[in-house]
């Protein structure tokens, strides 16, 4: 027996250092040189075998923040509202460099991200447009990512595992095209880490921009009990960052990775919180599709309810107080269906998912709650109202009165 185990393990080391095995994979580079004097990053995109990808066609939104395209192989550039590009690289090592602007303001006068002579806040979504990737059969590509900092600037944050002192690996086994993705902050930082169960948590923003770093990871470790117990799956890394106006004063979650504004208070006077509500998103993933974003949203603002309550920072009183202003609010709302939907149609949604949370409660006799129905909805890729529906009544074993409505007509 130990024999036969013993030739097995040979093998497998063997299968693991044959040259047919290592050939597969292929290394993509991504370089990102921060540019402060010109609110500008260069980019570049090196694989170490070109022949590996026939092309990548990215998608570069009206075409306005991207300039300086330069290629090894073939570019093709369509230019428009939607405009694209194409790259066709060249067999050997090959790279695509580009300039992309940072700064992104908003009609009042905010930035949604930002760029200054000591510091950047931005999105990777923005600095590596999301493209279709076409490539070789059997290949994989090993991606990473490095910024190059100006001078002066002493680090870096990503929620992408660090694999260097500015380096990162990028790995996301739900894409095609691994790229980085997600908040991201240079410049000369202020930050504080902690391990909340199996994640890395780190809060970062510029100094001097008033972030309330600890009172962050306070109510993050006041309620990770509740999110362990209620969410299936914890991501590796969590990254908050924050920065005060004229950075846009809200809160916007991405790939394991939250963005606050420091002005924000970390729970509001009603009792709700920004912060908990962009963690339910990132940990929660619902995707809402066919006018359906009443789901993802609902979810998020229901849990940021739900996840203090269940933690001891909301009293019944308060919750029942939060719970009527919601239904005031929300009181005129017809239809809880759009591509975007109100701040009172999400109290709206709001107000349906506690009174299901009752229905299912009541009819399995405790048994089951909506949070067998988020678990649910989280194993699919993508949600809509009649999926929700089929969902709960499963749970349920029965139909539903509450989703009985002309709300999700």
């Amino acid at each position: 027996m130990a024999v036969g185990w013993r030739q097995a393990w040979i093998l497998g080391l063997l299968a693991v250092n044959s040259p047919a095995w290592a050939a597969n994979k292929v290394n993509l580079d991504y370089h990102v040189r921060l540019l402060p004097q010109s609110d500008q990053a260069e980019v570049r995109l090196t694989l170490a075998q070109g022949s590996a990808v026939r092309s990548l066609d990215f998608d570069l939104g009206d075409g306005s923040h991207y300039s300086d395209f330069k290629a090894d192989g073939q570019w093709q550039l369509t230019p428009g509202k939607a405009a694209r590009g194409v790259w066709r690289p060249a067999a050997d090592k090959a790279s695509l460099t580009y300039r992309v602007s940072i700064s992104h303001g908003r009609k009042s006068g905010s930035f949604d991200t930002r760029m200054t002579p000591g510091w950047a806040l931005m999105r990777g979504d923005n600095l590596v447009p999301a493209a279709r990737l076409d490539q070789q059969d059997g290949i994989e590509l090993v991606s990473r990512l490095e910024f190059e900092l100006p001078g002066g600037w002493k680090s870096v944050e990503t929620a992408w595992p660090r694999i260097g002192p500015n380096k990162f690996r990028i790995d996301n086994p739900s894409r095609l095209f691994d790229r980085p993705t997600g908040w991201m902050l240079a410049g000369e930082l202020g930050s504080r880490r902690t391990r909340l169960g199996e994640t890395e948590v780190t809060v970062a923003s510029p100094l001097g921009q008033g972030m309330r770093r600890m009172d962050v990871l306070t109510l993050l470790t006041f309620v990770w009990p509740q999110v362990q117990a209620l969410y299936p799956r914890h991501p590796g890394k969590l990254l908050i960052v924050g920065a005060n106006d004229p950075m846009w004063r809200g809160s916007q979650s991405a790939h394991e990775s939250i963005y606050l504004n420091s002005r924000l208070p970390v729970v509001s006077e009603s009792g709700t919180s920004a912060l908990v509500r962009e963690l339910a998103l990132v940990f929660g993933r619902v995707k809402g599709t066919r006018r359906s974003d009443w789901i993802s949203e609902g979810f998020a603002e229901y849990y940021a309810i739900e996840l203090v309550r269940r933690a001891g920072g909301m009293s019944d009183e308060r919750y029942e107080s939060l719970h009527r202003k919601l239904v005031k609010i929300s009181q005129k709302v017809t239809t809880l269906r759009g591509e975007r939907i109100s701040s009172t149609q999400v109290a709206r949604a709001v107000v349906l998912l506690q009174e299901l949370d009752r229905e299912i409660r009541l009819k399995t006799h405790n048994k089951r709650s909506l949070d067998d129905v988020l678990r649910g909805a989280m194993r699919l890729d993508n949600v809509d109202t009649k999926d929700f529906v089929q969902l709960s009544e499963s749970v349920i074993g029965d139909s539903s009165k509450v989703l009985d409505t002309g709300l999700l007509q």
